[in-house]
């Protein structure tokens, strides 16, 4: 149905493809190198398993979202977003208030007006489902730049987390398998929450105040749920009737 199509902004602006957190521009945000056991850092603590045998894993889109600045960041997002979603329900409302003339007039009007009324619902539809594109790009780059913001800043602390605490493979969980390169791992092998944490510490933003709605699309540190799917790139419509 076609108010289907003023729905996805606040759900689209939420859920990312998590290849989307590694571009900018269309470049890869690389990891830092891992630290050598032999490398003299005083800022760098000792690394407790020189080895480095350990495996971990970690869902990086779960912990973009569950820093306290991913929380305060996409809430402000979703805010800016509301007048964009807004004027789409209006928009989407006009289209259903002429369908809902044409069901309820259609066989009162002459044909010529049966024609024009039908003719301004397809435009008038087209335009609604430009509209919702285009917003949908837009949510999607706002979103993009956040996450992208906030793994620049998480990459090298999730290094160093790996190094001092001796592992030697991290593997991102953020796609389920087939998706992803994961078929199961434990809760224990989870590293998100103290990687969230450590995040938190360092940049300082407070967390959300208690009763503060967490922003659509958001899940709990440590989870190990599966992604929601994004929704389709261009909704469906009905048609006119004719």
């Amino acid at each position: 149905m076609t108010s289907k199509l003023v729905r996805f902004l606040l759900g689209t602006a939420f859920v990312l493809p998590a290849l989307a957190f590694a571009q900018s521009n269309g470049a890869p945000a690389a990891l830092p190198a891992a630290p050598s056991a032999t490398a003299s850092n005083a800022a760098t603590p000792a690394v407790t398993n020189p080895s480095g045998t350990k495996l971990g894993t970690i869902n990086i889109e779960q912990a973009i979202f569950a820093t306290n600045e991913g929380q305060r960041d996409f809430e402000a997002l979703s805010k800016k977003l509301e007048p964009k979603q807004n004027e789409l329900k209006g928009l989407n409302d006009e289209v259903e208030n002429l369908k809902k003339q044409l069901n309820t007039q259609g066989d009162k009007l002459s044909d010529d007006a049966r024609g024009t009324l039908v003719k301004q619902i397809e435009q008038k539809q087209k335009s609604l489902e430009r509209s919702v594109q285009d917003a949908r790009d837009d949510a999607q780059n706002q979103q993009n730049e956040i996450a992208q913001r906030i793994l620049q800043k998480m990459a090298p602390m999730l290094v160093k987390y790996a190094g001092d605490n001796g592992f030697g493979v991290i593997m991102d969980t953020s796609n389920p398998w087939p998706n992803g390169p994961v078929l199961w791992a434990g809760p224990s092998l989870d590293i998100t929450k103290p990687v969230v944490d450590a995040y938190n510490a360092q940049s300082g933003v407070p967390a959300p105040a208690p009763g503060t709605p967490r922003s659509p699309g958001a899940k709990p540190s440590g989870s190990t749920g599966t992604k929601p799917a994004a929704p389709a790139a261009k909704p469906q419509s009905s048609a006119p009737p004719k």
